[in-house]
C-alpha cells in the first residue's frame, strides 16, 4: 500500500489540536481585554480559524471584529500589539517555543454571504424547482 503524499496531505491532528488551543487562548484574552488599546476597547471580535506552520512556529490567526465595524484599526492594533498577546498565549499554550501571531481580516463571512444570495438568486430557484418537480416522476 504506498504512503500518502505529505505535500498534499491535509494538517496533522497534531497542528489542527494546536491550532485550536492557540485560537481559544487568543478569543479568551481579547474577551477578557487583557491588551490595552483604545481600536480594541468595548470591541467584540470573533475568532474563527487559526493556522498553524508545520513547523508550529507561526500562527496565522483569522480575526473579525463584530459586525465588521472597524476592521483596518482593529487588524492593525492587534498587530502592534502581537508581541504581547504571543507572551499571553504563551501562558496559556503548553509548547516548546511560543509561535509568531500574524493577524489578518476573515474574509470566510464575506464568502458565506455571497454564497447565500447565490442561492437565493431567481436562476437557482428556478433550476431547484425543476430539480423537484423531476423526483415526482420516479
Amino acid at each position: 500500500m504506498p504512503r500518502p503524499d505529505p505535500k498534499h496531505a491535509g494538517p496533522s491532528h497534531r497542528l489542527e489540536r494546536v491550532a485550536e488551543a492557540v485560537r481559544h487562548a487568543v478569543a479568551e484574552i481579547l474577551q477578557r481585554g487583557e491588551v490595552t488599546d483604545p481600536a480594541l476597547d468595548g470591541q467584540a471580535i470573533t475568532v474563527p480559524a487559526v493556522r498553524m506552520s508545520s513547523d508550529l512556529k507561526h500562527a496565522t490567526v483569522a480575526v473579525m471584529p463584530l459586525g465588521g465595524k472597524n476592521a483596518e484599526a482593529t487588524i492593525a492594533a492587534l498587530r502592534a500589539h502581537a508581541k504581547i498577546l504571543r507572551a499571553l498565549v504563551a501562558h496559556r499554550v503548553n509548547l516548546k517555543f511560543a509561535p509568531e501571531l500574524r493577524f489578518e481580516l476573515d474574509r470566510s463571512f464575506a464568502a458565506h454571504d455571497a454564497i447565500d444570495a447565490l442561492l437565493r438568486s431567481p436562476q437557482v430557484a428556478r433550476d431547484l424547482r425543476r430539480d423537484d418537480e423531476g423526483e415526482g416522476e420516479r
